[in-house]
């Protein structure tokens, strides 16, 4: 009498291609979204978002591809807002969904990943087309993006990219402390999605011929290698470990730690930790982080070192006895690392330096009190701002007589004279070690100072 009629939803009438490509525009868009709107860190939204039943069976290609879709609209995201925003015609309510973050991740395979336009394009309407905040604006959403695909390069090649994906706030500083020539190239550097760097336990230059890298000045091997780490030679049996060159140097700058007692104070996830390991100190590694410790335990293992790893806040734990040296990676705005991680220009703001300062001067004057007479207090910051670093240093040495500054020689850090301050400090800043080839070039931008106790 009647057929039975077969409906099908608006995802099923894809390609099977089409559909992961969606789902893995989907992940980006939700990313992009977490850290955008409900700003938290990438790292932290990509874990829970990706793992979700939708996600969680996307291939090891797809998933790739969100992220890079996700990382590129967080790096470049002035410069597509801009392009973006000049092809609509007026304003767009409050309310309207995941548009924005859809029109982002869209302009960013256009203009950037150089995506299939086709593609792009209709994918992106699709998801907006399923956003019941955004649906009405799915004509729009096409038109815009079918000019974006034309007239996106042409745009994007007369900007400056380099303050343009810089927050006011943040370029007004690095251009009143490094002046505008270095404010200019540490965004540049920005722009480039930076290389892979390992910490190996011995023979750089043999795990450098066998991962197809460089060995740096600093002793670190360099890859390009976008792939997955776990997978590399050498990460089972824990030859080496994931580590940038810059954020190596602090631990080389307490000297011989062999036999001594050492603390490293907000330790995770464990880098510096498995250094001083490896140089043969008896390392307590302290983290108010219990996931984060667990990765640290997780990396130990893995590498074959031990440390006497305790969850604990670093601004109230004692040690069992009084320190030969400690280890103070202090938590800041991370402003340094924007190149591996473009949410932090997004989430931070100068009341978080206000406030992170605060909490460094306390974990600088608790870290001292764990010192023997003659320790050494190795005082770190992966930002580059002054209140997180040189001005800590000015503070501390103006209220403490039983507390003195010891000068960084160049041979202590890979024999660069430049990444050393008027005062000895260490000073690197993401443009700095720049190779023959820009994808294996720059750095994170790092602080670190050496006190001794002498009292």
């Amino acid at each position: 009498m009647f057929g039975f009629l077969t409906f099908r939803s608006r995802e099923d009438r894809l390609s099977p291609a089409n559909r992961a490509g969606l789902r893995a525009r989907r992940l980006a868009v939700r990313v992009l979204t977490g850290v955008l709107k409900q700003r938290k860190a990438f790292d932290e939204v990509w874990d829970r978002v990706s793992a979700e039943a939708a996600f969680a069976s996307l291939e090891p290609r797809d998933r790739a591809f969100a992220r890079a879709i996700a990382m590129t609209a967080l790096r470049r995201s002035g410069q597509l807002r801009a392009i973006v925003t000049s092809f609509i015609p007026k304003p767009l309510p409050p309310k309207r969904g995941q548009i924005d973050e859809i029109l982002l991740a869209a302009a960013a395979q256009l203009v950037f990943l150089k995506s299939a336009p086709h593609a792009a394009i209709d994918l992106a309407v699709h998801q907006v087309r399923e956003d019941d905040g955004a649906r009405r604006f799915h004509k729009l959403a096409n038109a815009v993006l079918r000019r974006v695909s034309e007239q996106g390069d042409a745009l994007a090649g007369q900007q400056d990219a380099a303050e343009m994906n810089t927050p006011d706030w943040l370029w007004s500083r690095w251009v009143k402390v490094y002046g505008l020539e270095q404010a200019h190239r540490v965004a540049a550097q920005h722009l480039i999605e930076p290389p892979l760097d390992l910490t190996v336990k011995q023979d750089a230059a043999s795990w450098a011929d066998r991962l197809n890298g460089v060995v740096l000045p600093t002793g670190s091997v360099r890859l390009a290698t976008k792939g997955r780490v776990d997978e590399l030679e050498g990460f089972a049996e824990g030859a080496w470990w994931v580590q940038d060159a810059a954020a190596t140097l602090p631990a080389r700058l307490l000297g011989n730690v062999e036999g001594k007692l050492v603390a490293d104070l907000c330790a995770a996830p464990g880098g510096k930790t498995a250094q001083l390991a490896h140089a043969g100190a008896k390392v307590w590694a302290v983290d108010q982080s219990a996931t984060r410790l667990e990765r640290l335990k997780a990396n130990l293992a893995r590498l074959k070192l031990d440390a006497e790893v305790l969850e604990s806040d670093a601004a109230e734990w004692k040690p069992p006895e009084l320190l030969d040296a400690v280890l103070l990676d202090a938590p800041c705005t991370a402003t340094g690392t924007i190149r591996r991680n473009p949410d932090v220009a997004h989430l931070k703001s100068p009341e978080d330096v206000r406030d992170l300062a605060q909490l460094q001067h306390r974990l600088i004057t608790h870290a001292l009190g764990m010192l023997k007479p003659g320790g050494t207090l190795l005082y770190c910051t992966c930002s580059l701002e002054p209140a997180e670093g040189p001005e800590q240093i000015t503070r501390i040495l103006d209220e403490r007589r039983d507390v003195k500054f010891s000068a960084f020689a160049p041979e202590e850090v890979a024999g660069r004279g430049e990444w050393l301050d008027e005062r000895g400090a260490l000073r690197t800043l993401p443009h700095y070690l720049q190779l023959s080839d820009p994808e294996l070039s720059g750095m994170d931008g790092f602080y670190a100072a050496r006190l001794i106790k002498t009292a």
